[in-house]
């Protein structure tokens, strides 16, 4: 059988597909940005017909620049932008509302409604996660809840709802296969993370009819076959999981106490913390990691909401860049006199805040602060935000030393400049991989070593290697000061002081 295997990268701003050949490398590469839509303010949504036009496209392109047929795909594993749900008709396929985004802040009100109920502890212990409005579950109910006759027609058995791979799956296999793997289902705000399963209270609680929702299956296993005339070829689809647990998997994090932080449009950092959930008193999240052969391995995760999004906006918003990889050179050119912090509240603050009102803000403008200072704080800011989640992780575990080292992968890393500013700001190491396709890496890796062509977990980690290692160079008294100041503009900046 060919080891080529296909990995299908769905992500907030664009999809992208890469063929990987048997020894693991990128063959192909197909790519193509999608429109956003902003109906309010603190509101985000997808087009899910235009996710999957672009899926199609972008796998199309990969295969015809790795000179591959899809009857050469020994595999397809999918990875994709996690929170962001759909709702779609059963009898079509046709989506009966945009998606809503993970960015997305228009359930803020009920998660306020359901914690003055005094119902986040009983969401907390099941699920891991907080009441908040970047998780699926009130994005659900507000669907139900606002379009006409949706809610009946659920009960009917009309409707159902997934996130992203869900809906692709769905689409791929000809409206035959309705399933999700635990990682995608553990972001839902109704999957206990303790018993694998869908929760009754919880799905009563949003009045969530449970057989709108997917079947939830390990990482690697059988989640159908695609539609032969969608690449000229049935492809099994033999892998799934949601872009941060296959980044860590791609990152080969299979033992506890490795972590790995992704820098996409937001940054979103992965601790192992083994066969057993670990509860954070630091607001942080608990996850799965990943399951595997029916095993589940649990992480600790601090999610933060802006991170490439903040490059975006010096890119589009205020035109100081033409292009995103500028950033680190006009970072570099910045006044070292000025203390310029930006707090990139645009959609409110991830972990450890949860702070859905908080708005961003510029603090320590002078006359003299001009577009390097703005780059070199739009990049600080990652490096800040990364560091109050290590602290975090630190205080909650015990397996998360002084001596952790950080495996980075996503967009931003490409950038020296904002690599050794992480390493400075954490005082620890920062590993860059030869692979930086590390997401679409770990969904290949699911799917390839489920059909038997690519090697144990074991082997595929012997094979990770490193590009760079970025190590600290900033002094104590400078790190201690800045850190400082940008947690003094995080407290001026929250909702709730």
């Amino acid at each position: 059988m060919s080891g080529f295997v296909l990995a299908i990268d769905q992500g907030t701003t664009s999809s992208r597909a890469i063929v990987f050949d048997g020894a693991m490398r990128v063959a192909g590469i197909g790519q193509q940005e999608f429109p956003q839509y902003y109906p309010a303010s603190g509101w985000v949504e997808h087009d899910p017909e235009e996710i999957w036009s672009s899926v199609l496209a972008t796998v199309k392109a990969a295969l015809a620049r790795a000179g591959r047929r899809g009857a050469e795909i020994a595999a397809l594993g999918i990875t994709n932008q996690r929170e962001t749900i759909v709702i779609w008709e059963k009898a079509t396929g046709k989506p009966i509302h945009n998606a809503i985004v993970w960015q997305d802040r228009r359930t803020a009100p009920l998660c306020r409604k359901l914690k003055k109920q005094g119902l986040e502890k009983t969401f907390t212990h099941k699920t891991g996660l907080l009441l908040d409005p970047y998780f699926s579950g009130t994005k659900i109910a507000w669907i139900l809840d606002k379009v006409k006759g949706a809610r009946k027609r659920a009960e009917k058995g009309e409707l159902l709802a997934g996130t992203i791979d869900s809906f692709l799956i769905w689409r791929l296999t000809g409206g035959k296969v309705h399933a999700t793997d635990a990682t995608n289902a553990s972001r839902t705000l109704v999957y206990n993370i303790r018993k694998n399963a869908w929760d009754e209270q919880l799905l009563r609680i949003l009045r969530i009819p449970a057989q709108m929702l997917p079947v939830v299956k390990n990482c690697a296993d059988d989640y159908g076959i695609t539609d032969k005339n969608l690449f000229d070829a049935e492809i099994r689809i033999l892998g799934v999981a949601g872009d941060q647990h296959a980044a860590t998997i791609g990152q080969a994090c299979f033992e506890p106490g490795m972590m790995k932080s992704t820098y996409g449009t937001g940054c979103f950092a992965l601790l192992n913390t083994g066969a057993e959930p670990v509860n954070s008193k630091s607001r942080l999240l608990t996850t799965i990691a990943y399951r595997l052969n029916g095993k589940t391995t649990y992480a600790l995760e601090g999610s933060i909401f802006v991170a490439g999004a903040a490059v975006q906006w010096l890119r589009d918003g205020l035109g100081i860049i033409g292009k995103a990889e500028h950033s680190g050179a006009l970072a570099a050119k910045a006044d070292p006199s000025q203390h310029v912090y930006l707090v990139p509240a645009f959609v409110g603050l991830g972990a450890p805040h949860w702070d859905a009102d908080a708005r961003g803000a510029m603090f320590g403008l002078t006359r003299n602060s001009g577009p390097a200072e703005f780059a070199r704080a739009a990049l600080e800011t990652v490096a800040y935000q990364t560091r109050d989640l290590l602290d975090a992780m630190r205080r909650d575990w015990k397996g998360a030393s002084a001596k952790t080292v950080l495996r980075v992968d996503g967009g931003m890393v490409a950038s020296d400049w904002t690599m050794q500013r992480l390493a400075d700001i954490l005082d620890a190491p920062v590993d860059r991989p030869t692979i930086l396709e590390t997401t679409a890496l770990g969904a290949a890796w699911l799917a390839g070593s489920r059909a038997g062509v690519w090697p144990k977990s074991a082997e595929f980690a012997r094979s990770w290697a490193l590009e760079r290692r970025f190590k600290p160079e900033m002094d104590a008294s400078t790190r201690k000061a800045k850190l400082a100041g940008w947690r003094d503009a995080v407290r001026r900046t929250l909702s709730q002081q």
